[in-house]
C-alpha cells in the first residue's frame, strides 16, 4: 500500500516526507527542476506496542510500515501535461492514498509560486488538476464505447456509471466523494481515477500560527474539509524537523512551549494508515513485539500468511486476545484465566488490536 504526498511547490512536501521516512532528501530539489518522485516507508506510531515492548521486554519492536511517495509539485496544466504534470500524474495514479499538504506559512525567502499565500486557492487547484484528469479520461473512454460497432450490456452498464462520474466532476464533485454500490465501483475498478482516491489535508503552518493556535483561513480549511469529506490535520514540519533534532529532554520542554502535545506527523501517519483501509494485529513474545499490517474485514487464516504461508497452509486455530483486556490484565496466565483469551477459526475476522498466537500444523 502506498500514499503519495502532494501540492504545489514549496509547500514543504519533501521536509514531511523526510519528518516521516527518517530520510534526509535535499528539500529545494523540486523548485530548482527536479522532477523523479521519492520514495521511502513511514513508521505507524502505535501506543499498543510501546506498551507491549515495556511489558515482554524483546529483542526487536517493529512497528507496521506503509510506504511514500514525495509526488513532484503541481503547477496549473498538470492535467494536460503542462510544467512536470506527466511525472506528477504517474506518481500519483500509482499511490493508493493522498496526503495533500497545503502552504499556510509566509516566508518571503521562499516564494509562493502563485505570488501570495492562499491555502483554501491551492486546495482548489490540486483539486481540479485531479478532477480534469479524470474528466478527460471518462470522456475518451465514452467516445469509444459509442464509436464501437456493437454496444454490449457491459458496455452499457460502463457508460452508464461513467455517465454519473462525468456529471458530479462537471459540477465540481471529486469521485470520492460520490457514493457508489459495489457493481458500480466494481466497473470503474480498473480506470484508476486520480479525484477517487481517499485523501486528506495537512495545513502546513509557522511557528508563530502554531503557537497562537490561529492562522489565515482557518475557518474556511475547516468548512471546506467538512463540506468535502477530508480529514484535516494541522502542523509546522519546520518546528517539527526542529524538534527531531534534540534530545529527548529537550524535545519535551520545546513541544511544550509550542503547545504539541503530540507530533503532527504522528497524526499524519496514523490517519494515512487508516485511509489506506488498514489494521493492524500484534505478536508479542520475548524475542520480538510487531504490528502486522492488514486490510480491513481480513479472516484469522489470511493473516496467519502474513507471518508466514507455511501458516496459513497449516491454520488450526488463532489464540485472540484484546488488546484493552491486555493492558488491563497484563499476563496471559490471568487472561486465561478470567476467559479473556478466545479460540477462533479460519474464518474469524480480525480486529484491530488483537493480540494473536497461530496454532498450525505443518
Amino acid at each position: 500500500m502506498k500514499m503519495g504526498i502532494v501540492g504545489l511547490p514549496t509547500t514543504g512536501k519533501t521536509t514531511l516526507f523526510n519528518l516521516l521516512t527518517g530520510q534526509n532528501i535535499e528539500t529545494s530539489g523540486f523548485s530548482t527542476g527536479k522532477v523523479e518522485a521519492h520514495t521511502g516507508m513511514a513508521r505507524i506510531p502505535d501506543e499498543r506496542i510501546d506498551f507491549l515492548a515495556s511489558q515482554y521486554h524483546p529483542k526487536k519492536t517493529t512497528y507496521a510500515t506503509v510506504e511514500l511517495v514525495d509526488v513532484p509539485g503541481l503547477v496549473k496544466g498538470a492535467s494536460t501535461g503542462k510544467g512536470v504534470g506527466n511525472q506528477f500524474l504517474d506518481a500519483v495514479r500509482k499511490a493508493d492514498a493522498l496526503i495533500h499538504l497545503v502552504r499556510v506559512f509566509d516566508n518571503p525567502q521562499v516564494m509562493h509560486p502563485e505570488g501570495s499565500i492562499d491555502p483554501l486557492r491551492d486546495v482548489e487547484t490540486i483539486a481540479m488538476e485531479l478532477l480534469f484528469s479524470d474528466l478527460g479520461v471518462i470522456e475518451n473512454r465514452i467516445g469509444r464505447i459509442d464509436a464501437g460497432k456493437k454496444i454490449t450490456k457491459e458496455h452499457q452498464a460502463e457508460k452508464a456509471v461513467l455517465e454519473k462520474c462525468q456529471e458530479a466532476l462537471e459540477n465540481g464533485q471529486l469521485l470520492h466523494e460520490m457514493e457508489l454500490d459495489e457493481e458500480e465501483q466494481e466497473l470503474l475498478r480498473n480506470f484508476g481515477f486520480l479525484s477517487e482516491k481517499p485523501m486528506m489535508l495537512v495545513a502546513n503552518i509557522d511557528e508563530s500560527q502554531l503557537t497562537s493556535g490561529d492562522f489565515p483561513m482557518k475557518a474556511a480549511l475547516e468548512e471546506y474539509c467538512a463540506d468535502h469529506r477530508l480529514p484535516l490535520i494541522v502542523l509546522s514540519a519546520q518546528a517539527e524537523q526542529e524538534i527531531s533534532q534534540l534530545e529527548a529532554d529537550e524535545r519535551d520542554m520545546f513541544m511544550e512551549e509550542l503547545h504539541i502535545q503530540e507530533p503532527g506527523i504522528h497524526q499524519v501517519a496514523r490517519t494515512a494508515y487508516d485511509l489506506l483501509g488498514l489494521i493492524s494485529f500484534l505478536t508479542a513474545g520475548e524475542d520480538e513485539v510487531r504490528a502486522w499490517p492488514i486490510r480491513r474485514e481480513t479472516i484469522a487464516r489470511r493473516a496467519a500468511g502474513k507471518i508466514h504461508t507455511d501458516i496459513e497452509k497449516g491454520f488450526i486455530r488463532a489464540e485472540v486476545t484484546a488488546f484493552a483486556d491486555y493492558r488491563e490484565h497484563p499476563s496471559m496466565v490471568k487472561l486465561k484465566e478470567l476467559g479473556k483469551v478466545r479460540l477462533e477459526g479460519k474464518e474469524y475476522v480480525v480486529q484491530d488490536g488483537d493480540i494473536m498466537n497461530f496454532r498450525f500444523n505443518v
